[in-house]
């Protein structure tokens, strides 16, 4: 089965969802050219999630998606916390930041009961989890809604217990996509495979349709993933320069330059390996740092020096996230780059 019958859309083409730079705009303006646009939730506050879902469906009357985040958030462990906090102190010092001052806390919150309360009333026609899937009895709700579920899968173990689970489609994350890996049974950046190696390996260990992710920046990408089996494509980095995307200055002006050709996975940002546009602190304690806290508790100690730099005008300590192949970024309508995509033109 195509992703166009199972989600009710008439282009193979999933915007990827992707915290802090965007909002319904995006997801609206894909949606409405025949895409599947996205909702990113993890990082929203229970009155902007339902004030975004009201948007949403006052504003499209096609499928859209909401994405979750399914991880466990740690217990407190405040020696690791006090050395992630000592390896970035001397940059603490270089702006002023007095380190006791900052709140810790996880700052990110897993799909949870409140969340399907607020959906209930929605019912959106697709939702998609990152980092596994929600416990049966959450996931059974949803699903009892007519949602249909999508999930992310960077191996062919993950993909089968997606299958086993209840997800109704998979994503093969490849490791060229930009922002977090959805990585849930491994914490092992080795296990990680390209876009063109890990899909057929995922299509031929289940039977649900599988969406390819990771690398695909224009219509010739969309087309070689479809002939490799794929039912779909997701797509995140190319949508990062559009209009719609709230994309910041800052992200942007890396996002244009010879930069963005260089991006690595790295913990520094979240704890977690995600991709992103190789800057200052990547390259000075990372791309991967022991003392990094585990995801989401490295955020907090990180944003004040985001901040701080940010407002010097500089990206040196931002989460620049980018996939590997940042060719199809252009400052045009979500509306055409969902149609480019699909190889379609802009229709009058």
């Amino acid at each position: 089965m195509n992703i166009q019958q199972l989600l009710g859309i008439e282009l193979p083409i999933i915007q990827a969802p992707m915290a802090g730079v965007q909002d319904h705009r995006l997801a609206i303006a894909v949606s409405n050219a025949g895409g599947l646009g996205s909702l990113p939730c993890a990082m929203l506050s229970p009155e902007n999630l339902s004030q975004a879902l009201r948007v949403i469906q006052e504003s499209t009357d096609r499928p859209f998606n909401v994405n979750f985040f399914c991880h466990h958030v740690p217990a407190p462990d405040h020696s690791r916390e006090a050395l992630w906090r000592k390896t970035l102190t001397p940059y603490y010092e270089i702006f002023g930041i007095d380190s006791e001052t900052i709140p810790t806390g996880p700052g990110r919150q897993p799909f949870s009961r409140e969340i399907v309360d607020i959906l209930e009333p929605f019912r959106p026609p697709v939702v998609s989890f990152h980092f596994g899937l929600p416990e049966p009895a959450l996931l059974d709700q949803v699903k009892s809604w007519g949602s249909k579920i999508l999930a992310s899968a960077t191996t062919v173990e993950e993909a089968i217990w997606l299958e086993r689970n209840g997800a109704d489609a998979v994503i093969a994350q490849g490791v060229e996509a930009g922002g977090h890996r959805g990585m849930f049974l491994t914490e092992d950046p080795t296990t990680q495979m390209g876009t063109f190696s890990l899909l057929p390996q995922i299509i031929d260990a289940i039977s649900l349709p599988t969406i390819a992710a990771g690398g695909i920046a224009s219509s010739e990408g969309v087309t070689a993933m479809l002939q490799l089996g794929a039912a779909g494509a997701q797509i995140g980095t190319a949508y990062m320069l559009c209009p719609e995307a709230t994309t910041s200055r800052i992200h942007r002006q890396a996002l244009r330059s010879s930069t963005a050709r260089h991006t690595a996975l790295t913990n520094v940002f979240s704890g977690r390996p995600a991709r992103g546009i190789v800057n200052r602190i990547m390259r000075e304690i990372g791309p991967f740092c022991d003392t990094a806290p585990p995801f989401p508790m490295a955020v907090s100690a990180m944003a004040p020096l985001r901040a701080a730099a940010e407002k010097q005008g500089s990206g040196d300590f931002s989460p620049l996230w980018a996939g590997q192949n940042t060719s199809g970024c252009r400052e045009i309508s979500a509306a055409e780059i969902t149609l480019n995509l699909a190889g379609l033109p802009l229709s009058g």
